[in-house]
Formats: C-alpha cells, sequence, structure tokens
C-alpha cells in the first residue's frame, strides 16, 4: 500500500480574483501537502497535490468550498500515485 497519493483538480465557479489560489496554498501548506495551483484561461483553477490520503482528501473537501469570497460550481479529481513532488505546496503563475 502506497504511503501517499496524488490528486490532480480542475475547480470550476468563481474561482479567480477572490483569493483562491492563495487561499488553497495556505490549506495545503498546514496539511503538509506537496503540489501547486494556479489559475487557467478558461476561468477554472488547476491544483495537484500529494501526501498522505486523509489530508489530501481534507483539502479536496476545502476545495470545494474555497475561500470566503468564491463560489464553487465543481470540483472534477482524478486520484493517482504519487510523481514524487516534494518541497512547500506552491502558487504557479497563470497557464
Amino acid at each position: 500500500m502506497s504511503a501517499g497519493i496524488r490528486a490532480h483538480a480542475l475547480i470550476s465557479g468563481r474561482v479567480q480574483g477572490v483569493y483562491y489560489r492563495a487561499s488553497a496554498a495556505e490549506q495545503a501548506a498546514a496539511l503538509g501537502l506537496a503540489g501547486w495551483v494556479r489559475n487557467l484561461r478558461d476561468g477554472r483553477v488547476e491544483l495537484v497535490a500529494e501526501g498522505p490520503p486523509a489530508a489530501v482528501e481534507a483539502l479536496l473537501v476545502w476545495c470545494a468550498q474555497g475561500p470566503a469570497h468564491a463560489r464553487v460550481v465543481g470540483v472534477e479529481v482524478e486520484r493517482d500515485l504519487p510523481a514524487g513532488l516534494s518541497g512547500p505546496f506552491v502558487v504557479r503563475p497563470s497557464a
């Protein structure tokens, strides 16, 4: 059994310009996760997180709510084996 999991999430709704990426990074760091988050040109936010299954799932629960001014409509998630990300969770430039 793997010690960790990887989640790739696409979050839709009013999730840009509402402090979503920075808040997600803070949540992920507090949970001890590695990964990244960025805005996409189509208005969604993309997030990749790796770490203990319970911590990754807790972040995904947060993603469905987001920060106070966000209005999350949907979260599409793919789970996989970790790719070996390390270091702090970061906010990447928009794609």
